[in-house]
């Protein structure tokens, strides 16, 4: 899930985001893999995991499949927005690039959802949801860029 944040949010920020982004959305989570980031080792976590009967989990520090895994989609995610706020769809300065990532957010996820990946054969839609969801990637298409 791809949700926007600024670096010098604090935990109860996050929460807010998390709840407003996407446990309306999805329901609560019965697990949260974090990086050990302050913003989740605060005593608000422990206090709303247990209320909502979640587990929190912490990575292992310079372990490579938890840290690579992390580290491989913060990257997917950089890659996806440098492409759409240089190629965007509107909100362009006099230079032609849009700055407005946040609101592009949704639509990055989308995109990143609709694509099989090679190592499950599968799209993360598919694995999240058990279904592929419908997306307007096909009348949209037209209006995206080719960046290759």
């Amino acid at each position: 899930m791809f949700l926007p944040c600024h670096k010098d949010d604090i935990a109860m920020d996050t929460e807010i985001i998390i709840w407003n982004k996407s446990i309306r959305n999805t329901g609560l989570f019965q697990n949260i893999i974090s990086d050990r980031d302050p913003k989740f080792t605060s005593a608000l976590w422990p206090n709303l995991h247990n209320l909502f009967g979640a587990k929190l989990s912490f990575s292992t520090p310079y372990h490579a499949q938890t840290d690579g895994l992390e580290e491989r989609m913060i990257q997917t995610l950089e890659d996806l927005i440098k492409h759409f706020c240089a190629y965007g769809l509107g909100f362009k300065d006099s230079d032609g690039f849009t700055h407005d990532w946040c609101n592009l957010i949704s639509a990055l996820e989308m995109a990143y959802k609709k694509y099989i990946h090679s190592s499950s054969g599968k799209t993360p839609a598919m694995l999240e949801k058990g279904w592929n969801s419908r997306y307007p990637y096909n009348t949209l298409k037209k209006y995206l860029v080719d960046i290759h």
